[in-house]
């Protein structure tokens, strides 16, 4: 058992450190063909990377001093993003943690306990990189002192359809208490489910931790038979407990938050504001949207100010190059040494960088890949999806497609050619009409 000193109730600045969980290379297959070319955490969205959003937040909370990304991608594939991260946040270090294989996300977090309880933090947030909302870390940790909590989970209400798609929440609408989670439920239990962000007092989530996974030793060692020796096992005796903790894949989904539910101690902030995964490389189009939408509301300098060809939000790299005819907007990305012809018209889409966009080209609720080209007169379209939707595939002549098209890296589309409700991998060329076709 992990042994902490109590927390004191009337010390308001106790400290913090915070976890963003990053997944790695084998995690991460719906998001092709954009995670071909780069990992998700660093696929750009609204003018950044994803975890850069992540980031910006972490950097509002006062007492965090140290950020750590847990892992099992490459250290290189983060050193970059981390130098440069670093110089925007000087107020609190960066590292990055790789695990030795896909632990989950409470396996991850026990298996760099020590670096995370270096310096004795009272307090963990935890963030999951690939969800896209305002992250309202600030009214989570007024919550947490409030109630004296072990632990808050970020909750967000949506359909009662999609539900069940999430891990499921029921809560004290009163005390905001957490009364039972269940993770993606067989049946409808309620519209209030998790968003992947959490804040935890870590005198509690580590002891969680531990028990869970001494009761999956347990139960591998009862289920086990004399004639196993052979046979490979993820599980080890109870009381080896060094290999224990090296063997156990956890995740703080399925098998941590149901126990805390169990204590009074575990409450749930509500936000009303924009929430969406990032699950998909369609759903990154929505979320370029929720967080353009939000930039323009703080008036974010980064945004290009609306004109006559500028419907906001725009955000476009300085290094970019757009013909004063082309009209951009609404919801609309534009990277680094992109080209846009004149008359090209593109909305509710995002251009990677050097690409070129030829005169009078349409492109609509798309993705276009690195150095891909745009023929003059084509169009490059997905389907519309309601703003309230956490799916960005729809149903058309009764088989299921992408609504969201999508080029890979270095991507051609002649002239005057259509593209619909497609996916395109690396190094093709177009140069015929195509339509609800994933294109190898």
């Amino acid at each position: 058992m992990l042994h902490i000193p109590m927390r004191e109730n009337h010390n308001t600045q106790a400290s913090t450190k915070a976890v963003i969980l990053v997944g790695g290379p084998s995690r991460g297959t719906r998001f092709r063909p954009l995670s071909l070319d780069v990992p998700k955490p660093l696929f750009e969205v609204a003018g950044h990377p994803i975890i850069h959003h992540c980031l910006k937040a972490v950097a509002k909370v006062p007492d965090v001093r140290e950020v750590m990304l847990v892992g099992y991608y490459d250290e290189s594939v983060f050193r970059d993003f981390i130098k440069d991260a670093s110089k925007e946040f000087p107020q609190f270090r960066i590292l990055y943690l790789r695990e030795y294989t896909a632990l989950g996300t409470a396996g991850g977090l026990y298996h760099f306990r020590d670096a995370i309880l270096k310096g004795k933090p009272e307090r963990l947030l935890v963030l999951n990189a690939d969800v896209c909302c305002s992250f309202p870390l600030g009214e989570m940790m007024r919550l947490f002192e409030e109630k004296d909590a072990e632990a808050v989970i970020l909750g967000t209400r949506v359909s009662n359809e999609s539900a069940s798609n999430f891990g499921c929440i029921v809560s004290d609408s009163h005390t905001k208490r957490v009364l039972h989670y269940v993770e993606k439920p067989e049946s409808h239990i309620s519209n209030l489910i998790n968003c992947g962000v959490y804040l935890f007092a870590t005198e509690c989530i580590f002891p969680a931790i531990r028990s869970a996974i001494k009761r999956r030793t347990t139960r591998a060692r009862f289920l086990s038979y004399p004639s196993s020796d052979n046979l490979e096992s993820s599980f080890v005796a109870a009381g080896d407990d060094e290999d224990a903790e090296k063997s156990e894949v956890l995740r703080l989904e399925q098998d941590i938050l149901s126990d805390l539910a169990d204590s009074n101690r575990f409450f749930v902030h509500e936000t009303k504001d924009f929430w969406r995964q990032i699950k998909s490389a369609g759903s990154a189009v929505p979320a370029n949207a929720l967080y353009l939408q939000k930039a323009f509301q703080a008036e974010s300098p980064e945004l290009t100010a609306p004109s006559a060809t500028i419907v906001p939000p725009v955000y476009i790299h300085p290094t970019a190059t757009i013909d004063p005819t082309a009209k951009l907007g609404p919801n609309v990305s534009i990277g680094p040494r992109v080209v846009v012809g004149a008359g090209a018209r593109i909305k509710d889409s995002i251009v990677l960088e050097d690409t070129e966009i030829r005169h009078d080209a349409c492109v609509m609720h798309s993705i276009i890949g690195w150095s891909s080209r745009v023929g003059a007169w084509a169009r490059v379209e997905g389907t519309p999806i309601p703003v309230a939707s956490h799916s960005t595939s729809i149903v058309k002549q009764g088989i299921k497609v992408q609504s969201i098209t999508i080029l890979g890296k270095e991507c051609a589309v002649g002239d005057e050619v259509r593209v619909q409700n497609c996916v395109c991998l690396p190094y093709k060329e177009l140069k015929r009409d195509v339509c609800n076709e994933v294109i190898m």
